[in-house]
């Protein structure tokens, strides 16, 4: 019987333990990503992407910043780098979705987002 409780206390915490660990990895996650968004800092951002694993293709839809996707956060951050970055990574359909909001954004990525959608 000590065994059993044993045994079962230790499952229970166990699962416990990992079923919310990837919620506070994932917020983490995000708000470095934003973080890195609105200081423009390319390298780190993409030294981050390959510590984990990520893609930009992949965590685009499920990341926002103050209410906003990644690249319309790029554009009113001024965020160059970043944001061509981002675009160039993106599949067209995305950039092309996303080109009005990107259009109150700095020139040059208004250039590399119109760039992308015509090539």
């Amino acid at each position: 019987m000590k065994k059993l409780l044993i045994a079962s206390t230790i499952t229970v915490l166990t699962l416990t333990s990992v079923v919310s660990t990837p919620q506070a990895q994932a917020a983490n996650i995000a708000q470095s990503i934003c973080e890195y968004v609105a200081a423009d800092d390319k390298k780190r951002m993409r030294s981050f992407l390959k510590t984990n694993k990520l893609k930009i293709r992949r965590i685009f839809d499920g990341i926002q910043c103050n209410g906003q996707n990644l690249l319309e956060f790029a554009a009113a951050s001024g965020a160059v780098e970043t944001g061509s970055l981002m675009i160039s990574k993106l599949p067209k359909k995305v950039v092309s979705a996303n080109l009005a909001s990107i259009q109150t954004g700095s020139q040059p990525l208004i250039d590399a987002a119109n760039a992308r959608v015509s090539s």
